[in-house]
């Protein structure tokens, strides 16, 4: 029977995207693996792959619908032998933001459309859950492979795309018994005991108090809601605490200065973003306690310096991750961070590249600004906030002198790193700053 294709979760964090555009029509042959759409996440655009074969009978979401859920059916797909007479015409299209409400027979509710004539309904099967839960990402053919075997989705681990369950993970499972669920309810229960947070205004609220004055209001995208979710629950649910050192800079831009004139032949030019990062990876080599993120009931010490830098772009920001950064030289580390900072400006990142690491980096001093807080983008230890190099009277040997002092503040969460740990770790950051040419080592 046809198969519905469904809105994909193309990120852990993605709860409804934008159908960008479509890139087969209605009769076109599609294979699995096949690129058919293009969906704008919250954070990029990204290609789509189908994950059956078949013939698209039937294209329910028009490409430019905005705020489409995760799991709502988009296409229909049909089998070998099946033609667009096999599709239910009496099932409504699914609703989303910024598309046309259907009229006349299409307006009614899935409910009141007529049963099928072999009584079975011909309709979507039940989305499945977890025990906690929690989606299940399953195509649809393997969710009815699944439910004529009496497989329980929930034992059966995905290879398609960020874990989907597909034809293939289904066609040779055995029935087996259900995972229990009274450990996963536990959490779920503390849950609901929890004291619910004061509401925020509503938005007529804050309307009215602004009744008289002149205002646009500016609707918010996928990436600003995303924003304003994960930052406002960092602050509200991270202990946060703060450390601050300057680190003399005059060493550093001398070397730098030095390396820049040796590598102006190959097209590199070294920024001290780049001199940072790589302090900050071989900082959290040497402290490995500090190398760590939370996970919820447990912290996980990351082996590799994983090293997330906070790129703005229009209407938002990435934070794409250097892996292994410890390993690569300033020259690497410098190409890669140009290339992922030039691929988050027009949102062409995959997940993979901003997801993850244990430490982040932010840096304003471009700008002028001389220090600041920045906010923990969770499950990171802690994030860095750098600020301008300025020059700045210091004592030395009993004398003043005039110094290029940069200042920096580390952002720590207390659940993963205590006061003395991240002291140690700001301190080994500022030594690499200052004796730059040890990096090289």
């Amino acid at each position: 029977m046809p198969t519905e294709i469904l809105m994909p979760a193309l990120s852990p964090t993605m709860e409804e995207g934008t159908l960008a555009k479509w890139l087969v029509k209605e009769g076109d042959t599609v294979s699995s693996g096949d690129i058919i759409a293009e969906i704008e996440t919250d954070k990029a655009t990204m290609e789509f792959e189908a994950v059956d074969e078949g013939t698209i009978g039937k294209i329910l979401i028009e490409e430019g619908t905005s705020g489409v859920p995760v799991n709502t059916p988009i296409a229909v797909l049909l089998e070998e032998g099946e033609s667009a007479d096999d599709i239910d015409s009496a099932a409504p299209a699914p609703a989303a933001k910024g598309s046309q409400p259907a009229s006349g027979d299409q307006a009614k509710p899935a409910e009141q459309a007529a049963p099928a004539s072999d009584g079975k309904s011909s309709g979507p099967l039940p989305e499945a859950k977890a025990g906690d839960g929690s989606r299940i990402f399953a195509s649809p053919l393997a969710r009815r492979i699944a439910a004529d075997k009496g497989l329980d989705l929930s034992s059966i681990k995905g290879s398609g795309p960020h874990g989907r369950i597909v034809k293939a993970d289904v066609e040779d499972a055995k029935p087996g018994a259900k995972p229990s669920t009274a450990a996963a309810t536990e959490p779920a229960k503390a849950a609901a005991a929890a004291p619910a947070a004061p509401a925020s205004p509503s938005a007529e609220t804050i309307k009215k108090i602004y009744a008289d004055r002149e205002t646009v209001e500016v609707t918010l995208d996928g990436m600003r809601r995303t924003i304003a979710a994960r930052l406002g629950e960092a602050k509200q649910t991270i202990p946060h605490f703060y450390l601050r050192r300057s680190a003399k800079l005059d060493a550093l831009m001398t070397f730098r200065a030095t390396l820049n004139k040796q590598l102006e032949a190959r097209g590199i030019k070294l920024s001290v973003n780049d001199f940072i990062i790589k302090a900050s990876a071989l900082a959290l080599q040497e402290v490995p306690e500090a190398n760590a993120v939370w996970a919820g009931d447990r912290i996980l010490q990351l082996k590799p310096s994983d090293v997330a830098v906070a790129v703005a772009i229009e209407g938002g920001l990435f934070t794409p991750v250097l892996k292994d950064a410890q390993q690569k030289t300033l020259s690497t580390l410098s190409a890669e961070m140009k290339d992922l900072a030039a691929r988050a400006k027009t949102r062409k990142l995959a997940p993979h590249e901003y997801q993850g690491g244990s430490f982040a980096i932010s840096n304003l001093g471009m700008f002028g600004i001389e220090n600041f807080d920045a906010v923990i983008n969770p499950p990171h230890g802690a994030i860095l906030a750098v600020g301008a190099g300025i020059p700045t009277p210091v004592v030395e040997d009993g004398e003043v002198v005039i110094r290029n002092v940069m200042s920096m503040t580390l952002s720590v969460d207390h659940r993963v790193i205590d006061g003395a740990l991240g002291a140690q770790l700001l301190e080994r950051i500022v030594a690499h700053l200052e004796n730059p040419m040890g990096m090289l080592a």
